[in-house]
């Protein structure tokens, strides 16, 4: 009798211990509904995706999406991002960092709650309305069906402004983070009512530009530390201006690394002789009327000194210092009033070196010059919901990244564990 009543509560025991196992077991393997995901983490996984989020980590939004849950990420393919996002955003007034919150939506959307929207669309917020600087409803999302069952993601605004469409699902952190796939950058409207006439847009980053442009690392670095880009950026609301940026290799082929070694005002000098103080198209540059045009270094010194001698040779923009001749070799960015080409080599004055500090005087080769209209050009997007190309060729690294990304709900587990401790002192 008193052996059989033992043995009870002992198999009573046993039970409850395998039920909060199973239970705590189950429990480590639910993401905490809390938890913030490491989207820049998640997107390591596609290099598809590689710039878009390099953009993210250059701006302060990473870090903002690391305290949220429950979202959608609007992720734009290298190959449909602009040369420079961060100058197209300028030039609608509006900074890269707000046009990047605009592609966060505050709603977790799977490619099946896609197929299921309504005829009239759905509206979504995004991140950008929670600044405050969002006129009305304009930091929100409208996602509608369009042809061939397509899903296209455009501003809520009557008058109509930048749209993209959803080439498919990326990847998922499951009810925390949805990455959906969208065929270009997307503004939104409240950015071009916010610049009004009363309210000019800013100047154009040009360090930004050429960061984002990439291959421009050292005029992007010696333009920042001689601080001459401030004075570009305030003459570009006069008369605009045209910037000529040495590549990366230009730079690598100066003899004897002649230019580092100036003092820094006459590296000033040098920086300023890349700058026309008026805006040229490419077009106007080909048709050039005088070809003796004075740069900005012109305008510290006098009238006929620190002049380029622009012309057309064998269907290519020249240009000549007196002591290297230079080609352009594509538009990096063009939005009146500020146009920035790249050219084939560092423009030396012949107020300061002689030939003998090049080394080569010879034309450069014309490579194929890019027209304003097209740089950056967005692909077409394909008219059904698919999964874009090299969307799903990583898979392994995937698992890993969400695998990181993923919390366990450690408060549920401690919960349990006293459970467990109270039932067993009870029996």
């Amino acid at each position: 009798m008193g052996r059989g009543s033992g043995a009870a509560p002992a198999s009573a025991r046993l039970a409850l211990e395998v039920v909060v196992l199973v239970l705590l077991a189950a429990a480590a393997a639910l993401p905490s509904p809390a938890a913030g995901v490491n989207v820049t983490a998640v997107l390591s996984a596609f290099p598809n995706f590689a710039d878009f989020a390099r953009l993210l980590a250059s701006t302060p939004v990473a870090g903002e999406l690391a305290g949220r849950s429950s979202l959608t990420l609007l992720a734009v393919p290298n190959a449909n991002l602009p040369q420079s996002p961060s100058a197209v955003a300028a030039g609608a007034g509006a900074d890269i960092a707000d046009v990047l919150r605009y592609h966060v939506l505050l709603e977790y959307l799977s490619p099946s709650d896609l197929a299921r929207l309504p005829a009239s669309g759905k509206l979504v917020t995004t991140l950008f309305q929670t600044t405050g600087r969002a006129p009305s409803d304009l930091g929100a999302v409208n996602l509608t069906v369009g042809a061939n069952s397509t899903v296209v993601v455009r501003s809520p605004a009557p008058s109509p402004g930048s749209n993209a469409t959803v080439l498919g699902a990326v990847t998922a952190v499951p009810y925390n983070l949805s990455v959906l796939a969208v065929g270009g950058l997307i503004i939104p409207s409240g950015f071009d009512l916010a610049a009004s006439e009363s309210r000019p847009p800013p100047p154009v980053n040009i360090t930004r530009v050429l960061t984002d442009a990439r291959g421009f690392n050292v005029a992007a670095s010696m333009l920042q530390a001689s601080g001459v880009v401030s004075e570009f950026e305030a003459d570009e609301h006069g008369a605009g201006i045209t910037v000529f940026v040495p590549t990366d290799d230009a730079f690598a082929g100066l003899s004897a690394d002649r230019l580092q070694s100036l003092p820094a005002e006459r590296k000033a000098v040098v920086l300023r002789f890349h700058v026309l103080h008026s805006y040229y198209p490419l077009g106007s540059l080909e048709s050039i009327v005088n070809p003796v045009q004075p740069t900005l270094a012109t305008e510290y010194t006098e009238a006929g000194r620190f002049t380029l001698n622009i012309t057309r040779v064998n269907g290519s923009i020249a240009i000549d210092t007196g002591v290297v001749q230079a080609s352009i070799t594509r538009t990096v960015f063009d939005q009146n009033p500020v146009s920035v080409f790249a050219v084939s080599k560092v423009l030396l004055p012949k107020e300061m070196f002689s030939r003998g500090d090049s080394d080569s005087t010879a034309l450069a080769p014309p490579s194929a010059v890019m027209a304003p209209g097209n740089a950056g050009n967005e692909q077409t997007p394909p008219t059904r919901l698919s999964s874009p190309p090299d969307l799903h060729g990583e898979g392994s690294d995937s698992s890993a990244a969400l695998r990181t990304s993923k919390g366990t709900s450690w408060w549920y587990i401690g919960f349990m564990y006293l459970q467990l401790h109270l039932l067993l002192s009870l029996v």
